[in-house]
């Protein structure tokens, strides 16, 4: 197998809820272009895991590493305050939710040019890359489109267009597709999957659809808080 250089890098991370180990001591590296998927039963902390990595929330033990590109210094998430992780979120990771979470007073590209603008575009180059972004998924027609007037699958790519209107390293999605059916859902995994992978980024998604989780090039499953499978590419620790 090829071996990749990661992108982010967990050691010995552990996440306790009251008695409850949510994590136990999770070892994983990610690497740069790479599609992970994270399996696993409910309670089994596939959505735990993907909050210490995307840096929502803080593990009680262990580290998460981002290494360095051209787009992004290093730095160890789990060191940083609330306002390092925060910028990090804002600047270099994107995120697509189940329910896309997206603002309903506005229109399609005012959502999207919103998060360009938050991480420090101009109104007018955040417009101009947001429609780009609705362009390329296919909704051209629609910019204009409330959230409410967009079926699931076009509020779902507004979403997709939102996380990667900043150009994110690492794209963190949990549930996209859980609320589509099996036709849009595929068009809109597509989509992703184009717009992260086939760019060169990472896309780490939660998932209990093993029809999702197989077009990823990676499998990590989970149980009780621990990895007990990890399918696909090797990378290459530092």
């Amino acid at each position: 197998m090829t071996e990749l250089p990661p992108i982010l890098t967990a050691t010995q991370v552990g996440k306790h809820y009251g008695q409850t180990a949510a994590l136990a001591d999770i070892d994983m590296n990610l690497a740069l272009g790479e599609s992970l998927a994270i399996m696993g039963p409910s309670g089994s902390g596939k959505t735990t895991l993907l909050h210490c990595l995307a840096g929502i929330i803080a593990p009680d033990s262990g580290t998460i590493r981002l290494q360095p590109t051209d787009r992004n210094p290093a730095a160890e998430i789990t060191s940083l305050k609330e306002s390092g992780r925060t910028a990090l979120r804002r600047e270099v990771f994107g995120f697509v939710f189940q329910q896309g979470l997206l603002l309903p007073e506005l229109s399609a590209v005012d959502n999207v040019a919103l998060a360009a603008m938050l991480a420090g575009m101009s109104r007018q180059e955040a417009t101009a890359h947001a429609r780009g972004w609705l362009q390329r998924l296919g909704l051209a027609t629609h910019m204009g489109r409330r959230i409410g007037q967009l079926s699931g699958g076009q509020a779902q790519r507004v979403a997709i267009a939102r996380a990667q209107v900043t150009q994110p390293v690492v794209t963190f999605a949990d549930e996209p597709t859980g609320a589509l059916d099996s036709h849009t859902s595929a068009e809109v995994l597509s989509e992703l999957l184009a717009s992260t992978t086939g760019r060169g980024s990472t896309l780490v998604v939660v998932t209990h659809d093993e029809t999702v989780a197989a077009r990823c090039s990676r499998i990590v499953r989970l149980a009780d808080g621990r990895i007990v499978s990890d399918t696909g590419r090797r990378v290459e620790a530092r």
